[in-house]
């Protein structure tokens, strides 16, 4: 059985507010209650992002909510935790941050055929208004041409 198709945690506003330049997939270092909880879709990243602290790429604000049966095991909900990508990745993406205005966004959170806990991330540029306006104006214009068509 693929749990990748059952556990899909996506962040609809990330793709609304930025425009995507690079996708990475990068592994999460979890506890083992933290896992438990992601399995059972208790996890949010709307608000999450991603900053580099001493040469690793960490994420913030990601909610993973407490295991009911984790006891004293628990930590806390919105801790940091640090991503797992390549060193190549690392740099690549250090020096890609140093452009004004780009940022590194959580689009999914996902687990693996192996069963490991994944996290789909962007390097994206943030929209401008008139960027998201045009947004909704194609997508207005695709329901209208799908509904034609049935």
């Amino acid at each position: 059985m693929s749990t990748e198709n059952t556990i899909n945690i996506k962040n609809k506003r990330a793709s609304f507010e930025y425009a995507f330049i690079d996708k990475y997939i990068a592994g999460l270092q979890l506890t083992g209650t933290e896992i438990k909880s992601i399995r059972e879709g208790k996890a949010n990243i709307n608000d999450a992002f991603c900053v580099f602290q001493k040469d690793e790429l960490i994420v913030r604000n990601m909610h993973i909510a407490h295991y009911f049966d984790g006891t004293y095991n628990n930590v806390e909900e919105k801790r940091d935790r640090k991503l797992l990508l390549n060193r190549q990745e690392l740099n690549k993406l250090q020096n890609k941050l140093k452009d004004q205005g780009l940022t590194i966004v959580p689009i999914r959170l996902f687990i693996s055929d192996k069963g490991y806990a994944k996290l789909e991330i962007a390097l994206a540029k943030g929209k401008k208004l008139f960027d998201k306006r045009e947004d909704i104006k194609k997508r207005d214009t695709d329901r209208e041409m799908k509904r034609k068509l049935v």
